[in-house]
């Protein structure tokens, strides 16, 4: 193999992107990964370019809430028992980062990484020729009850403060927009225009690998974790044999901790899980946009195979086997919702790659030369692999960062 500039390991929307963007300003990229591009996180999420991500999925306060988690009674939040002794530090420094000061960093630092997210996207899906899987249709935050309503006040403040648009439906606005939706079931209902939704994700993912691939790029099968330090910079197998670069990039989403701690970074990363599947519709029933129903943590987004049921978390060990409690929870739930028909196989099982202060980690490894992070997108790694990797070609060409990074730095964990 020819002379290689950096080795990018993760073939996910973060990885390709990373890879992709780095290839666009004239380095020689490999991107290597144990499976073909697009097939771990990035396959199964609900294909949604968040624009109001600005409050963080947090640590639930409230007595009667608590309660509901803890007897696995809320669709929203599952765990598994046994494996809760092995997460309970990232769970204690996660509560830590639950309070409305957190949310306040949080949303000073993602605010650009949504906004600047999405109009990433849509760069790199017109030169992917891609534009065909994405629409421009927002999305709809469904609430069942004043409660849940009330919960909003924060979201809202912030959009307000970012200039975030939104807007409050009124019954018939909201069965104008979506006249299948069961409308005696929503309390409040709020459209967030500028958020964008894709048709595939999978597709997406697949459509910036294949341009990377155009520019110059090669892909690889490898085994990440076989990575190691040389002389002269990094090193690892893969089917064509070890390849070596000066610089890596470390983009394995869930997988990432693992690899990073063999060089002696303990990131506190664990992994959001969540479920999906598909559903067929009733008679001329047509959902025109994703809405999620805010209440019990799930998302309906139309897809190319489907109505797409994506649920909310569950606290376990990575690689624990699925468990299909949430889906059949959320399987009566959601067809009060929507006039869902059959269920489509097969179920599947993803992992977000969460920190406990909900935002990702981007930039240089502090004690190794050529070694560069970026992971921890939780929630919205979709929404922001972009906009990361172009952050990521920034520093590593010398460029200064069209962003402000410094809530990102690897250093503020290791």
């Amino acid at each position: 193999m020819s002379s290689i500039d950096v080795i990018a390991l993760g073939a996910g929307m973060v990885g390709v992107s990373a890879a992709l963007q780095l290839t666009r300003r004239g380095r020689k990229v490999v991107l290597v990964d144990r499976r073909e591009p697009g097939q771990e996180t990035s396959f199964g999420n609900a294909g949604i370019l968040e624009r109001e991500g600005l409050v963080p999925t947090g640590f639930p306060r409230e007595l009667s809430a608590l309660l509901r988690y803890g007897l696995n009674l809320a669709p929203e939040a599952n765990y598994r028992l046994r494996d809760l002794p092995g997460l309970a530090s990232w769970l204690w420094a996660f509560r830590k980062h639950s309070t409305d000061a957190a949310a306040e960093a949080y949303a000073a630092a993602n605010d650009a990484l949504c906004r600047e997210g999405i109009a990433e996207h849509r760069l790199l899906s017109a030169e992917a020729g891609a534009d065909r899987l994405f629409r421009e249709t927002g999305w709809i935050r469904l609430y069942r009850t004043p409660q849940g309503f009330a919960g909003t006040k924060l979201l809202l403040a912030l959009s307000d403060r970012y200039g975030v648009k939104y807007q409050h439906l009124t019954t018939k606005e909201l069965t104008d927009l979506e006249p299948h939706i069961a409308a005696d079931k929503v309390f409040e209902a709020l459209r967030f225009p500028e958020t964008q939704s894709v048709s595939w994700p999978e597709a997406v993912t697949r459509a910036y690998a294949d341009l990377f691939l155009k520019l110059g790029g090669r892909f690889v099968t490898g085994e990440a974790q076989s990575l190691r330090q040389t002389e002269t910079g990094w090193a690892v197998n893969t089917a064509e044999g070890e390849i070596a670069a000066p610089e890596v990039v470390l983009a394995l989403g869930p997988w990432s901790a693992e690899l990073a701690a063999k060089f002696g970074y303990r990131f506190p990363l664990a992994s959001k899980r969540g479920y999906h599947v598909h559903y067929g519709s009733e008679g001329n029933a047509v959902l025109n946009a994703p809405v999620v129903d805010c209440e019990r943590g799930y998302v309906l987004a139309p897809m190319e195979k489907g109505i797409r049921l994506t649920t909310g978390i569950e606290i376990a060990d990575r690689d624990a086997p699925p468990n299909y409690r949430q889906l059949n929870q959320l399987d009566q739930i959601a067809r009060e919702m929507f006039p869902l028909a059959e269920e489509r196989a097969p179920r599947w099982l993803g992992r977000r790659p969460a920190m406990p202060d909900h935002l990702p980690v981007l930039g240089p490894a502090p004690r190794h030369r050529g070694l560069w992070f970026d992971f921890g997108h939780g929630h919205l790694g979709f929404t922001q692999g972009p906009v990361s990797g172009r952050l990521l070609a920034d520093m590593m060409t010398g460029a200064q960062p069209f962003l402000d990074v410094s809530a990102l730095k690897p250093t503020r964990f290791v």
